[in-house]
């Protein structure tokens, strides 16, 4: 084991102070990883319409949900998919500001991400063939 340099001092750790360049900002006002650009709006109830139109999903999916579980499993997976289609084509809608819930990634990503689910989904339903009844 070497010594450490000598010429350097030891100085005792003083407290890291932040950045003066860079100010203080609460994660819940970054949208996308970046701070939003324009006014200031203030806080609306509903809070976003992206909510709204998450509870919307939320709800078909949940019938989606009934209808499965009631044996009209095939009904059910086509309405779960169309459904998150749905949510895909919203998220490439609205501005991130607005996406509520439904904003979890990049706009993209995430629209792409539930465009594949719900096709998927869909075709997955009508492609599996009927079985007989035991």
């Amino acid at each position: 084991m070497t010594d450490p340099d000598p010429n350097r001092a030891e100085a005792p750790d003083p407290e890291i102070a932040p950045p003066e360049s860079v100010p203080p900002v609460s994660a819940e006002d970054l949208v996308d990883g970046e701070l939003p650009t324009g006014e200031d709006e203030g806080r609306r109830y509903p809070s976003t319409i992206g909510g709204a139109f998450y509870l919307l999903v939320l709800a078909v999916v949940g019938v989606a949900l009934l209808l499965v579980a009631l044996d009209e499993w095939r009904t059910g997976i086509r309405l779960m998919g169309g459904a998150l289609i749905f949510a895909a084509l919203v998220r490439l809608v609205l501005r991130a500001r607005d996406a509520g819930m439904l904003a979890v990634r990049h706009k993209v990503l995430d629209a792409a991400i539930l465009l594949v689910l719900g096709g998927l989904l869909i075709f997955l339903a009508g492609s599996i063939p009927d079985q007989p009844d035991f």
